[in-house]
């Protein structure tokens, strides 16, 4: 019988801890996975430009909580300006190399300051190159349809730039802005409309159309199979 194992994720906001307790832990919760968030935001702030020297200390915490837990993150590049390795990103590089440069860097860091910790074997550092509702671009015709917008305005923006994790920063065109461009009120709520959305397009397919989030699901598998 193949073990459990409990994975706590360090993220940016109240978005992204929904999307993992109510739509990744029944999914990962059938392969004996428990992952369970918790943020990094103090109260009354708010998301974006997370810092390394905020996370490393909630890294440090659950680290020395438990010593059978794995701890990972899941915080934005976008927006993010400090950061291990973040200068040494390349200009203009794909998403699959900023995760490289990024997930390097803070492994090193991560492992560097809590070897003690077992933080070379427990730490699973994860980086969305963009922001969570990036993922909601893995199925045009569900994103479309619950915004009351033709499927073709959705596919035209990922044949532009290849898939949901490509989708650019620029500040008027992040997926954020672009999901709020679209919406008839000219607001999308991302932690009701947006996790209801990710529901509706479902774990699997998000794997599927976005590259580095099913990279890091994989990890976790991996974790859980290396246990037995």
């Amino acid at each position: 019988m193949s073990k459990y194992i409990e994975v706590i994720v360090i993220v940016e906001g109240k978005t992204e801890q929904i999307f993992i307790e109510s739509i990744l832990n029944p999914y990962l919760g059938h392969k004996n996975i428990g992952i369970h968030a918790t943020q990094v935001s103090k109260p009354g702030q708010k998301g974006g430009d997370v810092k390394f020297s905020r996370v490393k200390k909630d890294i440090e915490l659950h680290l020395r909580q438990r010593k059978d837990t794995y701890i990972s993150t899941l915080v934005d590049y976008y927006g993010t300006r400090e950061w291990p390795g973040i200068e040494d990103v390349p200009d203009k590089a794909c998403p699959a190399k900023i995760a490289e440069v990024l997930y390097r860097a803070t492994k090193e860091k991560v492992v560097s300051l809590f070897s003690d910790l077992m933080a070379d074997k427990r730490f699973i550092p994860y980086i969305s190159v963009h922001e969570f509702e990036a993922l909601l671009f893995s199925d045009a015709e569900i994103l479309s349809k619950e915004l009351g917008i033709s499927c073709t305005t959705v596919e035209k923006v990922l044949s532009e730039c290849g898939s949901p994790e490509a989708i650019n920063n620029n500040p008027s065109t992040a997926p954020s802005k672009r999901l709020e461009n679209w919406s008839s009120s000219g607001t999308f709520l991302k932690t009701t409309a947006g996790i209801n959305i990710a529901d509706k397009i479902g774990v699997e397919k998000i794997r599927k159309h976005c590259l580095l989030f099913n990279e890091w699901i994989e990890t976790l598998e991996k974790l859980q199979e290396e246990s037995r």
